[in-house]
């Protein structure tokens, strides 16, 4: 008789496995990576501790999910591997997921098949990934970058609300204004801005930085600071701050229909490497 695929809880003892199988695929499962990786350490503030759940044929690791701070499915998982998975993510009643379209896929539709799901956002993105050989980056210091420090704090809630606006996701102000304060100032430490004339104009978020790959998030530049530079300067600083620090690559994600967005990267070297879908859900 054939063996069963069995999927469980990922615990410490299990995260070399992980890791391993992840590491395959390092670019396409970036931020899964940095997710397993922290499974048993204590969560920046405002977000969730890691929790991660594996699918096992026998001792080998056959497809991986993360459940929290975000649903992220490993890109390489198999229909069989994501259908042992699927009672941890229908356990979920709301939640973000975000990964390679065709793990995406098949995964909403089963849980659709399941009920009590509706989508409050449902789109696809572009993943793009500069190498350092590639690089086309602006001039350094024109204008010049810096770590967010905790005094820019209203700035970045400003920004990260009015990026979620813009993305046409809920409005956070609409629910729990002090905890989503707390999660933006737990990202301070990843976020790094751009200013003019004292005032901050554009931020990034350097939200995974590991040797095989930094992953920018949350890039926004104030409209009345469009088209001058900002953005192309920030993100240009943070690539040249990941590659000096090792990182083998730097990837972010454009969506569908942000030609602004696409122009910029394109620009300066970075290039497509996959196609991902977001889903935001709720119970119906």
């Amino acid at each position: 008789m054939g063996r069963s695929v069995e999927a469980r809880l990922v615990r410490l003892a299990d995260r070399g496995a992980v890791m391993a199988r992840l590491a395959r695929s390092p670019e396409r499962n970036l931020f899964l990576l940095d997710i397993a990786g922290r499974l048993g350490l204590p969560p920046p503030a405002g977000e969730l501790r890691s929790e991660v759940a594996a699918a096992w044929l026998g001792d080998e690791v056959i497809g991986v999910a993360a459940l929290r701070p975000s649903v992220v499915l490993d890109a390489d998982a198999t229909p069989e591997a994501i259908d042992a998975l699927l009672p941890y993510l229908d356990a979920l009643g709301v939640g973000l997921i975000k990964s390679a379209r065709p793990g995406v896929d098949y995964a909403w539709s089963a849980l659709r098949r399941r009920g009590r799901r509706r989508a409050l956002l449902d789109r696809l993105e572009t993943a793009y990934a500069l190498r350092p050989a590639g690089a086309r980056l602006g001039a350094a210091g024109t204008p010049r970058s810096r770590p967010a420090v905790v005094e820019d704090l209203d700035a970045l809630v400003v920004a990260a609300r009015a990026s979620l606006r813009e993305e046409d996701r809920p409005d956070p102000f609409a629910g729990d204004v002090r905890s989503f304060r707390r999660w933006v100032r737990g990202r301070v430490p990843r976020a790094r801005v751009v200013e003019c004339d004292g005032r901050v104009v554009f931020v990034a978020y350097a939200d995974v930085q590991r040797p095989e790959g930094w992953l920018i998030q949350g890039v926004y530049t104030w409209p009345e600071f469009r088209r001058r530079g900002f953005a192309a300067a920030g993100v240009s600083d943070l690539c040249r701050e990941a590659f000096a620090a090792g990182a083998s690559h730097v990837q972010l994600a454009v969506v569908e229909g942000n030609v602004a967005g696409r122009g910029l990267y394109a620009g300066l070297g970075f290039e497509p490497f996959g196609e991902l879908h977001t889903i935001l859900f709720a119970q119906a």
